[in-house]
């Protein structure tokens, strides 16, 4: 697996990563612990050293899973994860329902490291990002409050997630910033307008979330795939029939391009996002390791000048329908 270094910092990890949030959140019951240890460590053997989790995911299980499969490698992975929700005990498995609030005051953020750090049962948190901006609280305070743990040496780097242009040289300022986390993939290319540019200027690295669409850019889901209500893609917008049905243009695309390369959809669409810029590094989650496997090679697929014309091209021909989340969430963004 190739090795990409995030921004100006010094954190290299491998191309792809994988994002832990589905093995006990959001995409249904947790899944088998047993059988995501053994996922996660698969990831390890071949070569995957970037690993994404968040205390609220669960709350609090992901990170245990995460933990105990990965404490074998320590010193060998990197693994990021995020505060800033109040978690408390009506919050609905899926993330939706019942959302915790944001809390990033810095009183809360020094304790949910602690927790973070025994259940990961690391000493240091590799990269912690704020999960989502809060108004509430000045982001020059956020950086702040993480600026005295990497000075206490219970962190190692700075990230935001889903944070907008302004907010990120806000922070950048206090504490610079090693990477930002957002949803990014042919399906949503909103960070290209400001973020994408604002992180080149000030050398800092970009993780794309989702970078599958949520499953779809896989060519998995067809218009009458319905989902259970335990999974949050039945309460999205652009899950619904109708949307799925006209997005479907997308998924066209990325097999026929596909074909040319000896490649799924989803390998066109993470080699696509590969391609962007050499600071990128995607973490599609996973659940199965054909699927692991399978976007593991998507690093082996090399899209010339050509291919990228053309994907850019059909893409901007193709209007995607839905919104990405329901109005109560798309507003948890920084601007």
């Amino acid at each position: 697996m190739q090795k990409r270094t995030l921004g100006k910092s010094n954190l290299e990890v491998s191309a792809i990563g994988l994002g832990c949030m589905g093995m006990s959140f959001s995409y249904g019951p947790p899944k088998d612990t047993q059988e995501m240890t053994s996922l996660l460590r698969a990831a390890v053997e071949r070569g995957i050293t970037f690993f994404d989790t968040a205390e609220v995911y669960g709350p609090y299980l992901n990170e245990e899973l995460v933990g105990e499969a990965l404490a074998p490698f320590r010193g060998k992975v990197v693994i990021a994860t995020k505060f800033g929700f109040d978690l408390g005990p009506n919050l609905d498995p899926r993330g939706i329902k019942g959302a915790p609030g944001l809390n990033s005051r810095p009183e809360h953020i020094k304790e949910a490291v602690e927790g973070s750090l025994k259940r990961l049962k690391v000493e240091t948190i590799d990269l912690l990002y704020q999960h989502r901006v809060d108004p509430n609280v000045a982001i020059e305070d956020v950086a702040g409050a993480v600026k005295e743990l990497i000075q206490a040496g219970k962190v190692k780097h700075f990230g935001l997630s889903e944070a907008g242009a302004k907010t990120i040289r806000r922070a950048h300022a206090v504490q610079p910033i090693t990477a930002l986390q957002s949803e990014y993939s042919l399906w949503t290319l909103t960070p290209e307008k400001e973020v994408i540019p604002t992180l080149e200027e000030l050398g800092i690295g970009f993780v794309p979330y989702s970078p599958l669409g949520k499953g779809f850019l896989t060519g998995a889901i067809k218009e009458n795939t319905t989902f259970a209500s335990s999974d949050f893609r039945s309460t999205l917008p652009r899950f619904t029939p109708e949307a799925l049905k006209a997005n479907q243009a997308l998924i066209d695309l990325l097999a026929s391009i596909g074909k040319r390369k000896n490649a799924t959809p989803a390998q066109i669409a993470l080699a696509w996002l590969l391609a962007q810029k050499p600071w990128i590094v995607p973490i599609p989650g996973t659940t199965k390791l054909h699927r692991l496997e399978e976007n593991i090679g998507a690093a082996a697929v090399e899209l010339t000048p050509d291919d990228l014309r053309d994907i850019d091209s059909a893409a901007s021909k193709i209007k995607v329908e839905g919104a990405r989340y329901p109005e109560k969430l798309e507003r948890m963004t920084g601007l």
